[in-house]
């Protein structure tokens, strides 16, 4: 196992911010759009207000070891709370700014916290509305001033009016690499949310595998996925390391138009943000008409063929992408800036036509895999070793990592530096995760090659067994079938029953286009995921991707659901993987009808 050699001096998160001002002092850390500018943030003002922030919270009483919580989008305050609270040993508590008032009044109970940084009215009307259950909350801090509460400006002033330079100084050289540096709750797709307590050195583990990734010359990042993410601030602190000056994202609809303005090298993404991406250029190119429609067809055709290794490309295929270039692909990249050149996607599996087709276009995309508990980072593709980047394939394990397969479940198991110290006053929790020789225990299923390829086949907890004893894997079998345009999210279900079936939650907006073009009347929900003309085109998507699996796998049946999937539903978690059990609650009588 291959061990990694950490920069003298950068072992704790914090000392990122002596790095920054030693290597590139002029540089913009962040670039954060407000009143319609961009404005560009220094490491001087970073440094400075995390020290405020931490010689007030000292001055509050916060003790070393305390957890502090914060809500917010990303955005520069994000960074100087999360300095400012590890400066003085304190444990930071990232929380979605999505997630319902009932996850909100769990956490802050759990995390037995006192201090809460919000960032805007609309999420303090949330904690409002649970405040007089939490007994133990002494204050809130908004970023965004409001009247009724005090600001982070008031904590600045307070610093100012205490510093404590010296006693901030004698803590930070206190603080090992092995101290707690964050929890965050895991987004609960089976269960109660667990917090997860991550070290300096579990993230750091991973900044430091991952930072020979970008090219030298990228100076520019764009950040859209809330930082409370692991993945996303994972790649916030990478990005800060290599000294980048980071964009962050107005909202999720307003990427393209940032990205445009910011012209970012690189950003990450999950799996879903990719798939819309891809649908969103498949119906622009169904809206043209003659010519034009047959050339973007071609194109997207063309980048469904492209191999990795360009050596195993034809030189009339090489011809017909340099055409494609000039025809198709340079619009796409146009859509996202100048120099846009990789997408990191983490999160889930990706599927392989996507990661084909847009590093064809010249968008990289480059794979991950990991979960919270491992700082994210167990494995990505690799640019640098033979065949790093394979079809399907996850990558290697990062260095000082190792990564096995229990031999009778081929459940992926994970040991290194990136595993997280456990789960919060869970210690039974602990150790059904990390057996006793530290391997911990993934959940996902997946097989290593001789090569050292890693590739996910499911998750344990989400397999199923027919009433014939057939195993069945149904995040395989989503993932093929969301290829199709069709269909934005999907739950295969069928424990004990004799076949697999299907409750698809179509994207309307494709359903919508299609059924003008092709005069079917339906256009309100109900009547779409009725009309017979639809549910006959739907079976034409069953039967294509049925073809491609074995016959335990096909999905003998379907419902079309009139429900658009997400957060605020219950049906997504905030990383937009679907929730099985409150899917298979909500619709528990259309389950019941798809097996008489």
């Amino acid at each position: 196992m291959t061990t990694i050699k950490q920069p003298q001096g950068e072992k704790r998160l914090f000392d990122l911010l002596e790095r920054r001002r030693r290597i590139a002092p002029q540089h913009p850390v962040f670039n954060y759009k407000e009143n319609g500018q961009w404005t560009k943030h220094y490491i001087d003002e970073y440094i400075e207000k995390a020290n405020l922030i931490s010689y007030a919270l000292l001055q509050l009483g916060v003790q070393r070891g305390e957890n502090v919580a914060l809500i917010s989008t990303g955005r520069p305050e994000w960074n100087y709370i999360d300095m400012g609270v590890q400066q003085i040993g304190a444990v930071l508590v990232p929380i979605y700014p999505t997630i319902s008032e009932e996850d909100y009044l769990y956490i802050l109970t759990h995390c037995e916290v006192r201090y809460i940084f919000l960032e805007s009215k609309e999420l303090l009307r949330k904690i409002k509305n649970i405040l007089p259950k939490l007994e133990r909350i002494q204050k809130i801090y908004t970023i965004v001033p409001c009247d009724t509460e005090s600001s982070l400006e008031d904590l600045y002033q307070l610093g100012k009016e205490h510093p404590a330079t010296v006693e901030v100084e004698t803590i930070k050289s206190s603080i090992t690499e092995d101290d707690t540096a964050t929890m965050i709750y895991t987004s609960g797709t089976t269960g109660t949310p667990k917090g997860v307590m991550l070290s300096h050195k579990n993230i750091l583990t991973n900044v430091l595998g991952i930072k020979d990734s970008p090219e030298d010359h990228w100076n520019r990042a764009l950040s859209w996925m809330p930082l409370c993410h692991i993945y996303e601030r994972m790649m916030n602190y990478l990005y800060q390391f290599l000294c980048m000056e980071i964009s962050y994202a107005e909202s999720l609809a307003k990427v393209a138009e940032n990205a445009q303005e910011t012209n970012p090298y690189i950003m990450a993404a999950v799996p879903r943000f990719i798939e819309k991406m891809y649908d969103k250029l498949f119906r622009k190119g169904e809206k043209l008409t003659g010519l034009k429609k047959k050339i973007f067809t071609w194109g997207i055709e063309l980048g469904f063929e492209y191999e990795l290794d360009e050596s195993k490309l034809s030189l009339g295929y090489k011809i017909k992408r340099r055409i494609a270039d000039k025809l198709v692909y340079g619009q796409i990249r146009s859509a996202l800036g100048n120099n846009f050149r990789m997408l990191v996607s983490g999160g889930a599996s990706i599927q392989p036509r996507l990661t084909r087709f847009f590093s064809c276009v010249g968008l990289d995309l480059y794979e991950g895999y990991g979960l919270t508990e491992c700082s994210p980072l167990v494995a990505v593709t690799n640019s640098y070793a033979p065949e790093g980047r394979r079809i399907g394939s996850v990558g290697f394990a990062l260095p000082g990592i190792e990564v096995k397969t229990d031999p009778d479940t081929n459940e992926l198991l994970c040991r290194g530096a990136n595993v997280m110290k456990g789960y919060y006053k869970a210690p039974e929790l602990t150790a059904e995760a990390i057996d006793e020789e530290g391997w911990f225990h993934t959940g996902d299923t997946g097989r290593i090659e001789p090569s050292g390829h890693i590739f996910l086949t499911g998750r344990t907890k989400s397999m199923f067994k027919t009433s014939m004893g057939k195993f069945v894997n149904p995040e395989v079998i989503e993932e093929k079938f969301k290829e199709s345009p069709f269909i934005l999210d999907m739950m295969v279900v069928g424990e004990g029953q004799k076949f697999a079936a299907a409750i698809i939650a179509p994207d309307f907006d494709m359903v919508k286009d299609w059924c003008k073009r092709h005069n079917v009347a339906a256009q309100n929900r109900e009547d779409i995921v009725a009309d017979k003309t639809v549910l006959a085109r739907f079976q034409r998507v069953m039967d294509k991707y049925n073809a491609q699996l074995g016959n335990t796998e096909q999905v003998k049946r379907f419902k079309l659901v009139t429900d658009t999937w997400s957060e605020s539903n219950k049906m997504l978690t905030p990383t937009l993987k679907i929730r099985r059990k409150n899917i298979t609650a909500t619709y528990s009588k259309e389950i019941e009808e798809l097996f008489k």
